[in-house]
């Protein structure tokens, strides 16, 4: 079985951004405060961290041969999009990234703060705003080694204007994490029908159809708005047993990792490729404080 959960939505209530759905906002804003409970509804959150942290971490020191051991992503400038409470900045900025979280719920980034505080380490590495990714489009254009996008992209009014913001803050050759989840009758009757209304893993109404995209149509919008896509895998959540796997099939959940063409560049030209095989990122794992 597998099941979505939310981070967040992309800008303040009042933003004009065309990503922006006011309604999402609005309707997670009493969510804020439940960030870091482990067994509340992120909890399936704190799970993915298992597989999307190497994920996001093996495929960006394939691009850092010089990657201290310790600290992999020293060096690495990344842009958490949605970022909620940090459930995924803290343990990126941890392996050395200077991590830039981002949401438009004020109290998000409030917890996010707060529970940073608690790792002086973090103060340096780990720095939260409340924006949108489009309020980034004045001063941070091409300023990010990665994006990443967890759980963010079916819940935007506009993908296509989403994934070119996306495009325009990544450095030329720079990174997008993507993980979202696939527009099937599987993906409605596990992620909302099983999820929402029999088993009451998220409130009812956390998810919209509608909203739900198959790799097919993000692949699509992605190369014809710049990107290569590198990587499409597949992801299981099993809510028995808390825990999430890398899949052969992409009908419920699916990360993708594309890459920022190079002014100029064809895409036989990039150096990655399109691998079938299951990553190592699916099989590492990381300790977490």
């Amino acid at each position: 079985m597998s099941v979505l959960f939310l981070i967040c939505c992309l800008s303040r209530p009042y933003s004009t951004a065309p990503s922006v759905d006011p309604m999402e906002v609005k309707k997670f804003q009493a969510w804020s405060a439940k960030w870091w409970d482990e067994e509340g509804v992120y909890c399936a959150l704190h799970a993915m961290n298992d597989i999307r942290v190497p994920f996001i971490r093996d495929i960006l020191m394939r691009k850092n041969h010089n990657h201290d051991v310790g600290s992999p992503l020293t060096g690495i400038k990344l842009l958490d999009v949605g970022c909620g409470g940090g459930l995924l900045s803290e343990p990126l900025g941890r392996l050395g990234a200077s991590v830039m979280g981002i949401d438009p719920v004020e109290d998000n980034i409030r917890t996010g703060d707060l529970h940073k505080s608690f790792d002086p380490d973090l103060d340096q590495r780990v720095q939260y705003r409340h924006c949108s990714l489009e309020d980034l489009l004045e001063n941070d254009m091409e300023s990010f080694d990665a994006v990443v996008a967890s759980e963010v992209v079916e819940h935007v009014n506009d993908v296509e204007s989403f994934i070119q913001s996306c495009f325009q803050v990544l450095k030329p050759g720079g990174s997008l994490f993507i993980t979202t989840i696939n527009k099937t009758k599987l993906s409605y009757l596990l992620g909302i029908l099983l999820a929402e209304k029999v088993m009451t893993l998220v409130p009812e109404g956390t998810h919209d159809w509608d909203k739900f995209i198959s790799p097919v149509e993000l692949e699509r919008l992605l190369e014809s708005n710049g990107f290569v896509v590198d990587m499409l895998r597949g992801m299981l959540y099993n809510p028995l047993m808390g825990s999430w796997r890398w899949f052969d099939d992409t009908s419920v959940n699916y990360a993708i990792h594309a890459v920022k063409m190079v002014a100029q560049e064809q895409p036989t030209d990039v150096t990655y490729e399109k691998e079938q095989d299951q990553p190592k990122a699916a099989e590492a794992s990381i300790e977490y404080e």
